[in-house]
């Protein structure tokens, strides 16, 4: 948090730069251009090296700087999403569930939740029904459900 107006000045600019470097970016997903991917790297390298004299916005700089590849990497691979709401919402679930009970008692406990909430929202991005794949995993008669591995595989 800025203490002084040159700080939030600063803090402004550089939001400013990233929110437009952002946007240019998700426009480039649109239509992905190969002859701009240099420009993109340059520009980038413009703003995460620039210096502000606030001393916390030049150090974040520094550290999202370091982590260039990473954070173009939709560059390669456009079809990689520019936010992880995605990976949000996915971890949303297990965080109210362990909001609600309180934890685990043990490590096995927190081993078992993961893995079934794991389970279930997998089931669920695939259009399975959780309670059916759980049957034909423990022997019930009713559908058969092939391997996750061989699902995620197939619609691949």
């Amino acid at each position: 948090m800025p203490a002084k107006p040159k700080e939030a000045r600063a803090v402004s600019f550089i939001r400013d730069l990233v929110w437009r470097f952002y946007q240019a970016l998700k426009a480039w997903k649109q239509k992905p251009s190969p002859q701009a991917i240099p420009a993109f790297r340059r520009r980038f390298d413009r703003i995460f090296t620039m210096r502000t004299g606030y001393n916390a916005l030049d150090a974040l700089l520094v550290r999202l700087h370091r982590r260039k590849d990473e954070l173009l990497k939709v560059l390669e691979r456009p079809e990689i999403p520019l936010h992880t709401n995605a990976s949000e919402n996915d971890l949303r679930t297990f965080v109210t569930k362990r909001k609600i009970s309180g934890g685990t008692m043990s490590r096995d406990g927190r081993i078992a939740r993961d893995t079934l909430l794991g389970l279930m929202k997998t089931c669920k991005k695939l259009g399975l029904s959780f309670w059916h794949y759980l049957g034909d995993r423990l022997g019930i008669p009713g559908q058969v459900i092939s391997p996750l591995a061989s699902i995620l595989v197939a619609k691949a």
